[in-house]
């Protein structure tokens, strides 16, 4: 089933067709006055530059007039190939059809709203006949009802025809699309962005991608840098403004020759506090007695620390090399 792009929107034609894969694009004469757009025939010209298929109004009162648009528009460098005039349904229309593919041009018989309509523009040898499958279904009729019936029609009667599901509001047009079977749909930006789209695919993915990491990045890797860190000799009070200052809810405490003594936590603060009162403010951060640390290597890799932090359920722990302190791995970093 081929995939067109419909738009007027220069941006949003960029980014679609960044896909690589979309066959073409559709446009309308109202999608260009709603952007704005003046310079249509300049329009035209650079849209045919950006897509591999170009699809665009052939407008005009008669087949004839309807013909010689079609030549104007071609004489302003398109390619004839790469070209398809989109001419709405009608006797004179059909007619033109009949002309425009008399000498090698592809044509969209375009707002086709019942069978009959299709019928006449498969016959005169449209290259897409497009039904309106939004419109319809506002109007209270069975459009994909009609849709497949045209569909039937091509394979019934062996016509050289491709029918377009155009008109598409939503993801569930896309999924009826290829279930009829039609043969090209073309699709508003906003939806075909939304056509990989699912929740269980997003935490699929998500899952993926942490249990990769846990086994391919070192702890060393995964640290933010930040290591608040102060010596024994500090005051109470300047270890937890510094604690405070990095935003961690413990700091690390060494020694003067720079080995580790321990790890002081807001809650080994708060502990204090309660059984010492404020007069623990006046004392030296290395006067407290401090347990043996949850500390972690750092050359090890992060599923070695998510079995750690699953087993003492802490929310940080302290990173060393060769006994020395070096950071600190917060449980948030193993995200990423």
């Amino acid at each position: 089933m081929e995939l067109y792009l419909d738009s007027a929107n220069l941006k949003e034609i960029e980014e679609g067709f960044k896909l690589g894969f979309l066959n073409g694009l559709t446009t309308t004469p109202t999608f260009m006055q709603r952007e704005g757009i003046t310079d249509i025939d300049g329009t035209i010209v650079k849209l045919s530059k950006m897509v591999p298929v170009l699809q665009i109004e052939a407008l005009g009162n008669s087949a004839e007039e309807v013909l010689a648009e079609a030549e104007r528009q071609l004489a302003l460098g398109l390619d004839p190939k790469k070209t398809v005039f989109k001419i709405p349904v009608s006797l004179e229309g059909v007619r033109a059809c009949k002309m425009l593919r008399d000498k090698g041009y592809l044509v969209n018989v375009h707002l086709v709203y019942t069978l009959q309509q299709a019928y006449m523009a498969m016959h005169a040898g449209a290259t897409y006949v497009c039904p309106l499958v939004g419109r319809l279904q506002d109007q209270g009729h069975d459009a994909l009802a009609l849709v497949e019936q045209c569909v039937d029609a091509v394979d019934l009667y062996d016509y050289d025809t491709k029918i377009m599901f155009s008109s598409v509001r939503h993801a569930e047009h896309v999924r009826n699309a290829i279930n009829v079977g039609v043969h090209t749909i073309t699709v508003p930006l906003k939806v075909l962005k939304g056509l990989t789209e699912n929740n269980f695919t997003t935490l699929g993915t998500e899952q993926f991608i942490a249990d990769t990491r846990l086994m391919t990045v070192k702890v060393k890797e995964a640290i933010n840098g930040v290591n608040p860190i102060v010596k024994a000799d500090t005051g109470m009070t300047d270890a937890i403004i510094k604690m405070t200052e990095f935003g961690f809810g413990c700091i690390t405490v060494v020694n003067a020759d720079g080995s580790l003594k321990g790890v002081f936590t807001d809650g080994d603060l708060r502990r204090l506090i309660s059984t010492g009162g404020r007069d623990v403010l006046s004392k030296k951060i290395g006067d407290i007695e401090f347990k043996a640390p949850i500390a972690i290597e750092s050359g090890v890799l992060l599923n070695e620390a998510a079995g750690l932090f699953k087993k003492t359920n802490v929310d940080t722990i302290l990173v060393t090399e060769g006994g020395k302190p070096v950071g600190m791995l917060d449980i948030q970093d193993m995200k990423g």
